[in-house]
């Protein structure tokens, strides 16, 4: 079953989801209003509801409590962005304009904090402490993850294991936490929570490796923002970290690199995507993906035999080959 299938079978809950998205950051202010909904509007793939749902259906499921579990979750998701494009100084996601580009900085921080704040009231709503626990110990690790990827900007020397504990903070763990939770709120077993986790984590990561793939591979129209921002913004990804190795291109790589930090010179941009994409950085970078994938099938095995174990596998299969 393709994604796209997985998502029919779950439409009518996902539209409620959505719904209750734009329900969720509902204010009387005009122009919070305004900015909290213009990145949902942009659309997104709701993945962390898709993966709340799955992970609900491995016990007693009810969508009006997973709700409160899924709304949260995309709404931190969604709050993270909104301060990750002023810290990236971002003009563009997913083809509109960032909060902070259309309006300014002040007003994405607080846009931000506010979808932030708003998620925790509708989480607070579940009485289960380990949901709430859970939740706020992956806050911590996702704010410190932001600021290493602040101390990492334009460092060529930060190494694999870096990198991986940064993506593990910023992007992993709201995953994991995702197909673990849907399934803790829904009563499922704790082993079969514990399984859901580790599938969640590793799914993750595999998702952020091949994000950081998309931006060098990927083309404008596909990506909503130029090939290479990543590296515009200063974040060194897994391709670059592996291309730095490759001793017949580093000194030529590390002056691209150099330049772009210097003065944000576009050509210098494009120039290091080509010199990237002919390199082994790329195969290197896709086949730790593909480590990452069969580590989250490898959780799979234990889980319960019904239909949605193997919607699990097919989208961790759809997470590190797809295009956009």
């Amino acid at each position: 079953m393709k994604l796209l299938d997985i998502l029919t079978a779950l439409k009518k809950d996902i539209s409620y989801i959505e719904k209750e998205l734009y329900r969720g950051v509902e204010t009387s202010e005009p122009l919070l209003a305004e900015t909290s909904l213009h990145l949902l509007k942009a659309g997104g793939k709701r993945l962390r509801p898709v993966f709340v749902l799955l992970g609900g259906k491995f016990g007693n499921y009810d969508i009006e409590v997973l709700k409160h579990v899924a709304v949260p979750l995309e709404l931190i998701h969604s709050s993270s962005l909104v301060h990750d494009d002023v810290i990236d100084n971002a003009e563009t996601r997913r083809g509109q304009l960032t909060v902070k580009s259309k309006w300014d900085n002040r007003i994405a921080m607080y846009t931000g904090d506010y979808i932030y704040a708003r998620a925790m009231s509708i989480i607070a709503e579940l009485p289960n402490p380990l949901i709430h626990q859970t939740m706020a110990k992956a806050m911590v690790q996702m704010t410190i993850g932001e600021m290493e990827q602040i101390r990492d900007f334009f460092n060529t020397d930060q190494s694999v294991r870096n990198y991986l504990l940064r993506i593990r903070r910023k992007t992993a763990l709201l995953i994991a936490i995702s197909c673990q939770l849907g399934a803790v709120a829904a009563g499922a077993d704790k082993e079969v929570c514990r399984r859901l986790y580790s599938y969640g984590y590793n799914v993750g990561m595999a998702f952020q490796i091949q994000d950081d793939l998309l931006d060098l591979r990927g083309t404008e129209k596909q990506l909503g923002k130029p090939p290479g921002s990543d590296m515009l913004q200063g974040n060194i990804t897994i391709p670059v970290i592996f291309a730095l190795q490759e001793e017949r291109i580093r000194e030529d790589l590390l002056q691209l690199i150099h330049r772009i930090h210097e003065d944000g010179d576009k050509g210098s941009v494009q120039a290091a995507v080509g010199m990237i994409r002919e390199s082994d950085g790329m195969a290197k970078a896709e086949a730790l993906a593909d480590r990452y994938m069969n580590k989250a099938l490898d959780a799979l095995e234990g889980l319960p035999d019904i239909k949605t174990k193997k919607n699990l596998r097919d989208i961790a299969h759809f997470v590190v080959k797809r295009s956009y």
